[in-house]
């Protein structure tokens, strides 16, 4: 039984004395595969090292975070990530998306932004791991213009409704669910049950919103688990059960065609 973390910042910036602690954790705690997003350019190089140390468990989304779009400075943002797109290290495009929740003034050069980036993505048949907050409606309106380009997307973290994730699952996409599934009278127990688990893939979004019993604490990926049982418990199945669904959902998306032994220490 192994896991797939499918989105965690793990790398120096957050983890500058203990980075190879944590991921062996992870390992030991058979969570094998770690997705590691970019937020801005200043990322690369402490991702690109991440790499390098774990060459078999660590993979590399490359993206502009929406609360880091500057309308003086996403352009030349951008041209800097657009520079990644050729290499093999980067297997998707992310953290992407929209956030009306921290930032309502620059709406037009986040939605910008985010179909440039969505373009990437149709060009070169990349993943997206979207972050969406408190703006599923102008992420749509983005979304219109890739709906004959068949985008594998995870809607990372999400924090949407009923509706918002029926909306996702019947275009294809999947609900990134983490820590905050734990959570005491959760409302995302009852939308991820309604999604069904054929849409879900496990993540952590370390170093943030570490799941029960370490709420409030910092954040790894070798507390996957805990969100793995507490989804076995809503889907009255067992933790195995739940690891292998949704590291075949979290494959179909980011590693197709990559077989399991080969990613795997």
């Amino acid at each position: 039984m192994y896991y797939t973390d499918t989105h965690a910042h793990i790398y120096r910036e957050y983890y500058p004395e203990d980075f190879s602690e944590v991921v062996s954790r992870a390992i030991q705690a058979n969570v094998n595969r770690i997705i590691l997003p970019c937020v801005t350019s200043k990322n690369i190089p402490d991702m690109l090292a991440a790499k390098e140390a774990f060459p078999n468990n660590l993979f590399l989304l490359n993206g502009l975070h929406p609360t880091d779009v500057r309308k003086e400075t996403y352009k030349d943002e951008l041209a800097k990530l657009k520079y990644y797109l050729d290499d093999p290290r980067f297997i998707g495009i992310g953290e992407v998306g929209l956030d009306l929740y921290w930032d309502k003034e620059t709406l037009s050069e986040q939605q910008k932004a985010l179909h440039e980036q969505l373009s990437w993505a149709a060009d070169f048949k990349l993943p997206v791991s979207m972050h969406v907050r408190d703006a599923y409606a102008e992420t749509y309106e983005v979304l219109q213009d890739f709906r004959k380009d068949n985008l594998k997307v995870v809607m990372h973290c999400f924090s949407g409704g009923i509706q918002e994730a029926k909306w996702a699952v019947e275009h294809g996409f999947y609900l990134g669910i983490g820590g905050v599934v734990t959570f005491k009278n959760s409302k995302l127990q009852e939308i991820v049950k309604e999604a069904g688990l054929q849409h879900l893939v496990l993540e952590t979004d370390a170093p943030f919103l570490a799941p029960a019993p370490f709420r409030g604490k910092r954040n790894e990926s070798a507390y996957i688990p805990y969100i793995a049982q507490k989804l076995g418990e809503i889907f009255g199945t067992t933790v195995e059960k739940i690891a292998k669904t949704t590291t075949e959902n979290a494959e179909k998306v980011f590693f197709s065609g990559i077989a399991i032994q080969e990613v795997a220490n």
